[in-house]
């Protein structure tokens, strides 16, 4: 009888396994805000490729970068709704909580390796709790948006007086608007695709992104001072809907939490390779200039008491410990 049981379920598992490699191919829309020049859309290839080889011919991965799908506003409410498998976002998710907007502090991170170091030592497992808990998803993967700098057409930035006065476009939370803000800017609220024009009329003075945003959007063409200010560094967010992960084999899901993981050494080198290319593509149409990194830390040091006060320095304590 146990020889018999034995041979059933054998059976039974062979007839699972052969059912999932024959069936149809799992549809995996994964939509972003930002466009296929960002890290976004290529740690969302990296993730697919890797999954194909784990799993291969069980999904269909169809990418949708650009906000084809929506806003990022509108993308993080459709994974949430269950109406959208995946989604690889940016800035909106720190909305979700405030706590999240120790990522909108200045100057959190020294460079790249200081998030690596950061993340490995439990900020990234305390942030993919906290986005999983207050958001109802399923984080399967922490990148890298990047550092944000400042572009204007007035002057080169090289210390926080130099902001004064000027009008800069501005994405974010309050605790990045306040940043600016602190060191006599005035932040304007324009939208992303209307940036351009807005700098080309004079709307506003400048804009601040991570490099590959002024890249694609071509706006060293009517504003000639890109200045490395480095002041923000924004994380990529790979993210499922419960309904979609809790659809899949346990096998699968098996997969797609490895892979997410698997994939973050590769997703930040393709980061920092695009913004190398996008540098050297952009470095004889405007002027780059490194800036006073030590008196913008001074001028904003304000905005981490801020912070603390009202979110505490947990997530803090993981950054500093890893600096």
């Amino acid at each position: 009888m146990k020889f018999t049981r034995i041979l059933f379920t054998a059976a039974l598992a062979t007839l699972v396994t052969n059912a999932i490699a024959n069936a149809a191919p799992k549809e995996v829309r994964v939509a972003s805000h930002v466009s296929e020049f960002s890290p976004l859309h290529a740690q969302s290839q990296l993730f697919a490729a890797a999954v194909e080889k784990r799993l291969p011919g069980q999904f269909t991965f169809k990418l949708f970068p650009g906000g084809q799908l929506g806003k990022e506003k509108a993308l993080i409410a459709n994974v949430q709704a269950g109406s959208l498998e995946m989604i690889n976002v940016a800035s909106g998710v720190m909305k979700l909580d405030k706590k999240l907007g120790v990522f909108d502090l200045p100057w959190l991170f020294s460079d790249r390796d200081h998030v690596k170091r950061a993340m490995k030592g439990g900020l990234e497992d305390a942030i993919r709790a906290r986005i999983e808990e207050v958001g109802g998803v399923k984080v399967i993967g922490v990148y890298e948006n990047g550092f944000r700098h400042v572009i204007n057409s007035q002057r080169a930035v090289g210390t926080p007086g130099d902001l004064d006065g000027l009008k800069i476009r501005i994405s974010g939370g309050k605790f990045r608007q306040g940043v600016f803000q602190n060191m006599g800017a005035t932040p304007q609220k324009v939208s992303w695709g209307e940036t351009f024009t807005a700098l080309q009329s004079g709307v506003v003075d400048g804009a601040e992104a991570a490099t590959y945003g002024f890249y694609e959007q071509k706006h060293f063409e009517v504003a000639k001072h890109l200045s490395l200010t480095s002041h923000v560094y924004t994380p990529s967010f790979l993210l499922s809907s419960k309904a979609f992960f809790d659809s899949l084999t346990p096998a699968q899901q098996k997969v797609f939490t490895e892979v997410g993981r698997e994939i973050t050494e590769a997703a930040y080198a393709k980061s920092a390779e695009l913004e190398t290319k996008y540098f050297e593509e952009m470095k004889d149409k405007l002027s780059i200039n490194q800036v006073d990194l030590p008196a913008f830390q001074k001028a904003t040091a304000p905005s981490y008491d801020d912070y603390v006060s009202s979110q505490g320095d947990e997530f803090l304590k993981l950054v500093r410990a890893a600096k």
